[in-house]
């Protein structure tokens, strides 16, 4: 005899649409309990394929759908998340709620426009936890997304942010012109930051789709390769958001800088100045982990322009984990001598130095010693060399009273 939940379960493809808001309202609460899960297994997973179908149904509705299957996807089920991810068609529709509706109002009653954009980049940032889906995103590709109207006029300033101004009347504007996915991704979560684009919307959650896709060869070849379509390379689209004012966001980019850290190859690159065609990266990285400290000619003597005279308000990033991850893109941006010899030049140390004596976390203190090791250190012969990489640990020649 059927429960009352698998009663309501059911509920979910009924044809009143009363009944249907009811059942994922009241379901929402219990997709948020990993003990739940089995729930919504019922029938063969028939839950989980209305849910799919719901987020095409009124704005409400998609709404909570989107929700339940956010909640369930972040319980780490593996079944749940093949049965979503796997759904060339589902994940389809999902892109095109985040990029295609981006201007489009909710209209009275049927469809909900741009109003769940932000339940879909969430989602999706679950769904790509699926590796098969990953790649299959790296290399998808579907229609240019149409012209649509908002109410902002797009400009890129000169730290290569998108700034939006308001319009009194509607404004066409075409969010990409290229037609594979990730680019598409990419245009919409760096012009539609703030609300920019969609006051429903702010698109953060794609930081951790980008994250999650930069731990691959191929996520990580497109993030660093100048792209067709817009002659940019994206990593340059994405490290102006190191000190944005979302939590969200700045986690994903630093995660996604980290990732990238990773190609060696590309060292010199990221390093670069910005006029010489460079990432200019030591900045973006660098910026979040200073204070307010008025450093000493010495000190001062080298240092980037963005790190001198920093307003008296200046403040660190306050999320540890983001520090922890400077760090050790730092550590990693080590591992050649050319790396050692730019951070050297431009004076990291004191900068770090600051940060361990102000910032006490286990994972900082940890990160400041290991990078200052590195930096330190005689270069010695080329044996040695090979040596200083991002896996040198704490060497007993460089206790923290002597470093600091």
């Amino acid at each position: 005899m059927p429960t009352d939940l698998e009663d309501l379960i059911s509920f979910l493809h009924h044809g009143n649409t009363q009944i249907r808001q009811v059942a994922t309202n009241h379901l929402v609460t219990y997709s948020s309990s990993p003990s739940q899960i089995t729930l919504f297994k019922h029938n063969d997973l028939e839950p989980l394929r209305d849910l799919k179908l719901l987020i095409r149904d009124y704005a409400q509705i998609s709404q909570d759908a989107l929700t339940i299957m956010i909640n369930l996807t972040g319980c780490g089920d593996a079944e749940v998340l093949e049965c979503l991810s796997r759904d060339d068609g589902f994940v389809g529709e999902v892109v095109r709620k985040i990029v295609d509706d981006v201007g489009a109002p909710a209209e009275k009653g049927q469809g909900d426009g741009s109003a769940n954009a932000d339940l879909c980049c969430a989602l999706l940032a679950n769904l790509v936890k699926d590796d098969e889906l990953a790649r299959r995103l790296l290399k998808a590709e579907r229609g240019v997304p149409p012209r649509t109207k908002v109410r902002v006029k797009l400009k890129t300033n000169e730290r290569g942010e998108v700034e939006a101004t308001k319009t009194d009347e509607p404004v066409s504007v075409q969010i990409s012109t290229s037609k594979r996915v990730l680019d598409q991704l990419m245009d919409v979560f760096v012009k539609g930051a703030n609300n920019s684009l969609n006051p429903n919307a702010n698109y953060d959650y794609l930081a951790y789709v980008f994250a999650d896709l930069s731990k691959f060869e191929e996520g990580r070849r497109y993030l660093l390769e100048r792209q067709e379509y817009d002659g940019v390379v994206p990593i340059t689209k994405l490290v102006v958001f190191t000190e944005h004012g979302s939590l969200i966001r700045r986690k994903g980019i630093a995660s996604t800088i980290k990732n990238c850290a990773f190609e060696v190859s590309k060292h010199d690159y990221l390093l670069g100045d910005e006029s010489e065609g460079g990432v200019g990266l030591l900045p973006y990285l660098l910026l979040p982990l200073a204070g307010n400290e008025e450093f000493d000619a010495e000190d001062s003597d080298g240092m980037l322009v963005e790190l001198q005279l920093l307003p008296p308000d200046k403040e660190r990033e306050g999320d540890n984990e983001i520090v922890a991850t400077h760090l050790e893109t730092l550590l990693l941006l080590g591992t050649e001598k050319n790396g050692r010899d730019v951070m050297r030049k431009v004076k990291v140390y004191p900068i770090v130095r600051e940060l361990h004596l102000k910032r006490e976390a286990e994972g900082i203190q940890e990160g400041c010693v290991r990078l200052v090791n590195v930096l330190m250190r005689d270069e010695g012969g080329e044996e040695e060399q090979k040596h200083n990489s991002i896996k040198a640990k704490e060497d007993d020649d460089y206790k923290i009273e002597e470093v600091f």
